[in-house]
């Protein structure tokens, strides 16, 4: 019968490298997010003003702007009507239940969003908030 020698215990030791490295990962990951967002927003829209404006709660939300003319942008590229509405409808297929953050100019015609809200619609869109000041 062969004996197996007991080995001497290691201390166990916590490797904070894996840590830091992952620390810098995220961090590296939020700046970049955080660049794309702050760009989606960038367009040139001015929003109306609401009594009754409310912050959303912070979801992922797909944006769309509407400039002062009509002109479509999804996130701050200048889009079509087509390339909007497909552009939901990947979306709406990629990360059901889709939620929209629309930002339409104080000035845009009221035919424009009406327009949208119903694109939005036809793709199963269930969560439409529209971008307003508060006062």
């Amino acid at each position: 019968m062969i004996r197996r020698r007991k080995r001497p215990l290691d201390e166990v030791s916590f490797q904070i490298t894996p840590m830091i490295d992952m620390t810098f990962l995220l961090l590296i990951f939020f700046m970049v997010t955080q660049k794309i967002t702050e760009q989606q927003l960038n367009v040139p829209v001015k929003l109306p003003l609401a009594i009754s404006a409310v912050a959303p709660e912070r979801t992922e939300r797909d944006v769309i702007n509407i400039d002062g003319e009509g002109n479509y942008y999804i996130g701050d590229k200048l889009a079509t009507k087509d390339e909007v509405l497909a552009h939901l409808q990947v979306k709406f297929v990629d990360y059901p239940p889709l939620q929209i953050y629309l930002r339409a100019d104080q000035n845009t015609p009221a035919k424009k969003i009406r327009e949208f809200v119903e694109m939005a619609t036809a793709v199963g869109a269930i969560d439409l908030i529209f971008g307003v000041y508060g006062n």
